[in-house]
């Protein structure tokens, strides 16, 4: 009798299947989860102080100093630059890309970014390439004295196929009552200063890699606008983060009325956002400070200035509104603090478009 309980136990075991087996492997997120604390840990701030792991983070926003604050929450990925860091195995920055889309949008509108999560979802997952990424999500919370409290590692076999993975991240952040951007104060003759962006940033890469493809060079050719640099290496420049100087501009007084973070739509779709019925945005053109990669791009892909201007930010990454006798202070605090800051346009009374362009761009 026992003999044959033994016999039917072996045969169940034999039949019995596993998550492992079903293309999830819980051992690999544990070893993921002990590999990333210290990077975790490496993002703490007041007001966050847990460890991770836990089902929810937390942050106190008394220890973060707020008193009556207003919270703010932006939510972004990184869109098809992904497949770049895929196809060519650089993983270690484009965490830093998730990270930027979401504090820029959040600084904004005048509040400081706090706390981050992020989402992560592969087929099959690989410790030491999540690794990597969270190394950049990381670094992009450090730059953005952001506490990266958790997240969500999702192995999803037949869903994402190969190394594929995506990306998502979440932000929170708070200003106190009465301080949020666009202020209400903003009139005709306010002056549009420029930060300079690092590059494409994460957005138009689509578009990229199409004419990627008919220049027919390949990820590890040297970049034709870079003496140093292969054309994968350019091209995963991580997004500009903006955050520690647009709030030492603040804390310093400066008045800044309005910003406007230039992303997917280019000019067109993103200064309108922040603009009141009754004005429009003067551009000027010939002022901006474009890298070689957007005269590339244009040149190689035959891309007409009106399609440029509607889907890159060719070279601001960031526009700032303010008052026009505030020009100077401005522009020498932003390049104290290693942006580099200059005069694009002003605001004038509503004309037939929302935003108006003089002169050419110089790509």
């Amino acid at each position: 009798m026992s003999k044959k309980n033994n016999s039917n136990e072996e045969q169940s075991k034999t039949n019995s299947l596993s998550y492992k087996q079903a293309g999830v492997d819980i051992d690999a997120g544990n070893q993921l989860v002990e590999h990333i604390k210290p990077l975790v840990k490496s993002t703490r701030r007041s007001g966050a102080d847990g460890e991770i792991g836990g089902f929810g983070g937390l942050f106190d926003l008394k220890s973060a100093g707020f008193k009556d604050p207003i919270l703010v929450a932006a939510n972004d990925g990184v869109g098809t630059k992904l497949r770049i860091a895929i196809e060519t195995g650089i993983h270690d920055t484009i965490g830093i890309d998730l990270v930027a889309m979401c504090v820029n949008d959040i600084i904004v509108q005048g509040a400081e970014p706090l706390f981050f999560l992020d989402y992560f979802a592969t087929g099959k997952l690989d410790v030491e390439i999540a690794t990597q990424i969270i190394k950049g999500i990381a670094s992009g919370c450090k730059q953005a004295n952001c506490a990266l409290i958790g997240g969500e590692t999702a192995e999803m076999p037949s869903m994402y196929h190969g190394d594929d993975y995506d990306l998502a991240g979440f932000c929170v952040g708070a200003a106190e009552r009465g301080s949020l951007l666009p202020s209400s104060e903003l009139k005709s003759g306010d002056a549009m200063i420029a930060l300079a962006s690092s590059g494409p940033h994460s957005n138009g890469y689509s578009l990229i890699r199409k004419i990627v493809e008919v220049s027919g060079l390949d990820w590890q050719d040297k970049a034709p606008f870079s003496t140093e640099e292969t054309l994968a290496q350019n091209l995963l420049t991580p997004t500009k983060i903006y955050v520690k100087s647009i709030l030492s501009a603040l804390k310093n007084n400066l008045e800044i009325k309005a910003l406007a973070h230039i992303t997917g739509g280019g000019f067109s779709e993103n200064i309108p956002r922040v603009l009141p019925n009754n004005l429009s945005a003067k551009i000027d053109l010939n002022a901006i400070d474009s890298q070689p990669v957007f005269s590339w791009l244009a040149k190689t892909g035959g891309i007409i200035e009106s399609e440029m201007l509607r889907t890159f930010n060719c070279g601001i990454g960031m526009l700032l509104v303010v008052p026009q006798e505030d020009v100077d202070a401005t522009i020498k605090h932003f390049n104290s603090e290693s942006e580099n800051a200059y005069l694009v346009g002003s605001l004038i009374e509503k004309a037939a478009e929302p935003v108006i362009f003089e002169g050419e761009l110089s790509i």
